[in-house]
């Protein structure tokens, strides 16, 4: 634990200086990272990194090209508390449940398939402004400005397939180390069903978007965002629809409980 500790402590601050987090996400994520390298080891740090190095990568870099598209998220490129937690919480309970656990393979498949979610949704969201036309609404396939809650794009898609692809790849990698009594068959196939549980979550955290996330309405800027009570330009927003209390670091959450949940059943079953 004390080697977890300074090991989180190490990419906590690293983070913080490139300004990929908050104070709060500082905290929260000092405190997971703690967990997942005191408990849970090389294996589930792996995938952790993964996740929080790139998703935190393609924020940062994308930074300026989200405002150039004048996209409206919730929050900015800076991770606090709560995003930390919705994006990586689920996969620290699996942590603990493996400990609970170790002989069974069904908490890392499941943390895998939450992380994966994580990355996959970040990935969509970062790489799809990059495509070169408007996304389109996934419950109405409408065409929608980007940015906008609920909508997809073949850029998106083939983001976010990527993003759980990474994370797969670690999972098939470490596996091994866990359970040497796997044979390579079932190792690929256990990848590719966190992988697939990657997409999905994604696709749900698309579907919640679209329906039940607290959008609202700048009367200034005349434009549908996630932000209140204030929209960046400083005009009072008012909520246009969804539940009031479903923002965006819930829709993350149910993301990578949808992504770990998949992934789990999946076990279950095969």
């Amino acid at each position: 634990m004390v080697i977890g500790a300074a090991l989180a402590f190490v990419v906590v601050m690293g983070a913080t200086f490139a300004r990929a987090l908050t104070v709060s996400g500082a905290l929260t994520a000092f405190v997971l990272g703690t967990l997942f390298f005191g408990f849970g080891g090389l294996p589930w740090a792996a995938l952790l990194l993964t996740f929080f190095v790139t998703s935190s990568f393609l924020s940062l870099i994308f930074k300026h090209r989200k405002n150039q598209e004048g996209v409206e998220f919730e929050k900015g490129s800076r991770r606090d508390g709560w995003q930390v937690l919705a994006n990586g919480g689920i996969a620290g309970w699996m942590v603990m449940l493996s400990m609970i656990f170790p002989g069974s393979i069904l908490p890392w498949m499941a943390g895998a398939g939450a992380l994966a979610a994580a990355n996959a949704d970040t990935w969509a969201t970062e790489l799809g402004i990059l495509s070169r036309s408007d996304p389109v609404m996934i419950t109405t396939g409408t065409q929608v400005p980007r940015g906008t809650s609920g909508g997809v794009s073949r850029a998106g898609m083939l983001a976010a397939f990527s993003g759980s692809f990474v994370i797969g790849t670690v999972f098939w990698v470490f596996t091994p180390g866990l359970f040497a009594n796997l044979g390579d068959h079932t190792r690929w196939w256990m990848a590719g069903m966190v992988i697939l549980a990657g997409v999905a979550g994604s696709l749900v955290d698309s579907l919640l978007g679209a329906t039940v996330q607290a959008i609202y309405y700048c009367p200034a800027c005349q434009k549908e965002t996630e932000k209140h009570p204030l929209h960046h330009c400083g005009t009072p927003t008012r909520q246009v629809r969804g539940l009031k209390w479903l923002n965006n670091d819930w829709v993350n959450f149910f993301c990578t409980f949808s992504g770990a949940l998949i992934a789990l059943a999946i076990g279950v079953i095969l």
